[in-house]
């Protein structure tokens, strides 16, 4: 039972931290699921639950969203994700170095980096200020939808545009939420039916279902939760903890952490 009570606990604060950063869920619940299932399992235990959320968070905030923001960066990062779930499927991801806690990896480094990077235009007071051009969303939803599909670490690179956009807070939020929504359904059709018909079956040999089901539920709680605080969060706290977050998420893909 304490094993339920780590995975119900994560999905509850990890659904509330993303709902506001744009990112996070996958990334701290996987290792969660990992402690109770194999991983392959825990990968697709993980997916279930984020596109579930995702779906649960629209129903609260999509009224919210800016639209033309969707389109621009939405649509562009659905397209990219169908290449990158592609190449993740005709890729070696064998590490090139491993160490005490980790493995290093090209692909790793290359996302920490480019997050590592982005993390500066939200905590660096002279790089607050830049603002995206609409023009130019494409190319940043292009560049998110592409890593959502090779690797699933969408949210950190989407929202570091969405910061410069100029969206409100609740905007921020809900925009965000449905350009998740578009790359999720882009990368899980690549990844196949048979591929996840196998998952499942493997989830239900894992006696998994009850706590996907749970976690579902306290992840849909946590988004709740978060969706009663959205009146006291502003733009700026926001963009702050998206840095903080980005700086901690890019530095553990580039080394490896496990």
């Amino acid at each position: 039972m304490h094993e339920w009570a780590v995975v119900l606990a994560v999905a509850l604060g990890a659904s509330l931290l993303t709902l506001f950063s744009g990112f996070g869920l996958g990334t701290l619940l996987l290792p969660a699921f990992a402690w109770v299932f194999p991983l392959d399992v825990a990968v697709a235990a993980t997916a279930l639950v984020h596109l579930a959320n995702n779906v649960w968070k629209a129903g609260l905030l999509g009224r919210l969203a800016d639209r033309a923001v969707v389109l621009r960066l939405g649509v562009p990062a659905a397209l990219a994700a169908f290449v990158g779930a592609f190449l993740l499927l005709h890729l070696d991801p064998t590490p090139f170095a491993t160490w005490r806690y980790g493995e290093v990896s090209g692909m790793g480094l290359v996302i920490g980096g480019l997050i590592i990077a982005f993390a500066l235009f939200d905590l660096v007071p002279r790089l607050k200020d830049w603002h995206l051009h609409s023009a130019h969303l494409g190319w940043g939803g292009a560049l998110g939808g592409f890593f959502g599909g090779l690797s699933g670490h969408q949210g950190a690179l989407r929202s570091v545009f969405l910061t410069k956009v100029g969206l409100d807070a609740k905007a921020f939020i809900a925009t965000g939420t449905l350009c998740a929504i578009l790359v999720d359904v882009s990368r899980l059709t690549v990844y196949g039916v048979a591929t996840w018909r196998d998952a499942g079956l493997a989830i239900g040999t894992a006696g998994g279902w009850g706590l996907i089901g749970a976690a579902c539920l306290m992840a849909f709680l946590g988004a709740w939760i978060g969706k009663r605080l959205m009146g006291k969060v502003t733009l700026d706290g926001v963009r702050t903890l998206v840095g903080i977050l980005l700086l901690l998420t890019g530095s553990s893909l580039a080394a490896g952490l496990r």
